[in-house]
């Protein structure tokens, strides 16, 4: 769990990041090379979820409540986003069901 949870984080920070690039390239007309180097972001991001060890679908799995959490803190931080109690909340039982998916003990 020490090991797996910095793994997410890193990963959601490239994609949230890198897609970030992206849109704003896209859809606010800045340079084509805020679009490229968000592109390569992404590229680490995928590159960033195979560090993990556990299969692909329970990375991807997880990653989803954790990206669904940082996608929120993301745009607070930067588009001035101001989530309401049922963004919270919804981010909150994502988050739980996800760290059941991954971290719940299984028989070997």
């Amino acid at each position: 769990m020490l090991k797996s949870i910095p793994i997410f984080l890193l990963a959601g920070l490239c994609e949230i990041g890198g897609g970030y690039l992206i849109w704003l390239w896209l859809k606010e007309g800045k340079p084509w090379w805020i679009g490229l180097l968000g592109a390569l972001i992404l590229v680490c991001y995928g590159v960033v979820a195979t560090w993990q060890t556990e299969n692909f679908a329970r990375v991807y799995a997880t990653y989803g409540g954790f990206f669904i959490v940082m996608s929120i803190l993301w745009a607070m931080k930067f588009d001035g986003f101001s989530p309401d109690r049922y963004d919270i909340i919804g981010a909150a039982i994502a988050l739980l069901g996800v760290c059941i998916i991954y971290y719940a003990p299984r028989p070997s």
